[in-house]
């Protein structure tokens, strides 16, 4: 019988590769553990795991099993879950991330109206790029994360859903000698560039300009997750703040930041994007986030 038990055994030692190792994560004697294993190798008439090499590795048999089996251990913890919020009559909680600008942009707007509607529900926000916040999603530490999504790798085991474009600019304190008057990338760059982690196509994009060898990377005087610190710095020094329009709206309004005007400079801009684990079923908290993130996310301002 392919029960649950029976079943978080199976991903225990796919984990694990090692019976004792297995067997000590699921509180079970080894001998226990291993009955389980066989007991379900019975129940399914396959070999489920070779146990004739250093360390125990799935059969094909074991790994078809072992894919569908956690799908159906994280529906089960979901179900689980779900059923404790009804009874609660509350939406419930939830973990997500957000890169550096959709947190400059988007979370001004959405982390207010989540908290008016939902002033019980308790939410944690990680604010990262996009490579740490993908290790976050694998390991199931956040549920969903948003985020400049060109640089993702292509992977069967998420989704990403469009979020739209922001588009970037550079921009510097107002009475920079930059401001007001046509620039070529080389002068802007020679005051340093304070930006977030930029896509592959942007920075290719920028080396083209600035007529670097192939393959050469354009130097960044400072690269930060954090768009209020990068702000900062170029409202004190000469330092040239590269993000998006919506970033630092409200400073080209009051005119303390003065859009450049480069020479030859493609435009720029940033693929927002919704990303989740494939096959997995959001909490309903989770799933009213992200109404709210894709209807702010129509309402930022792409800039002129």
């Amino acid at each position: 019988m392919m029960d649950l038990r029976r079943l978080s055994h199976l991903v225990a030692l796919a984990d694990e590769r090692h019976f004792g190792r297995a067997a000590d994560r699921m509180h079970l004697s080894q001998p226990a553990f291993s009955r389980s294993i066989q007991a379900l190798e019975r129940a399914t008439g396959q070999r489920l795991f070779d146990r004739d090499t250093s360390d125990v590795k799935p059969t094909p048999a074991g790994t078809f099993l072992i894919e569908r089996a956690r799908r159906v251990l994280f529906d089960a913890r979901s179900l689980q879950r779900d059923m404790k919020l009804y009874g609660e009559s509350r939406l419930g909680n939830t973990a997500f991330g957000a890169g550096p600008l959709p947190a400059a942009t988007l979370m001004p707007k959405v982390l207010p109206e989540l908290r008016r509607a939902h002033p019980q529900v308790e939410l944690r926000v990680e604010v990262a790029n996009w490579v740490l916040l993908l290790d976050r999603l694998r390991s199931e530490d956040i549920e969903f994360f948003i985020a400049e999504v060109r640089n993702l790798p292509p992977d069967p085991a998420i989704d990403i859903g469009p979020l739209g474009q922001q588009r970037g600019g550079f921009f510097v304190r107002s009475g920079h000698v930059l401001a007001g008057r046509h620039c070529t990338a080389a002068e802007m760059w020679s005051h340093g560039v304070a930006t977030t982690r930029l896509p592959a196509v942007v920075m290719a994009a920028v080396a083209a300009v600035l007529d670097l060898p192939p393959g050469q990377d354009p130097a960044l005087a400072l690269q930060c997750d954090d768009v209020t610190l990068l702000r900062s710095v170029a409202l004190s020094t000469d330092t040239v703040l590269g993000v998006s329009y919506a970033a630092v709206r409200a400073d080209i309004d009051a005119g303390t930041l003065v859009p450049l005007s480069v020479e030859r400079f493609p435009k720029l801009f940033s693929e927002m994007g919704v990303v989740t684990l494939r096959n997995r079923s959001p909490s309903p908290m989770a799933k009213r986030a992200i109404e709210v993130i894709v209807r702010v996310a129509l309402e930022v301002s792409l800039g002129p």
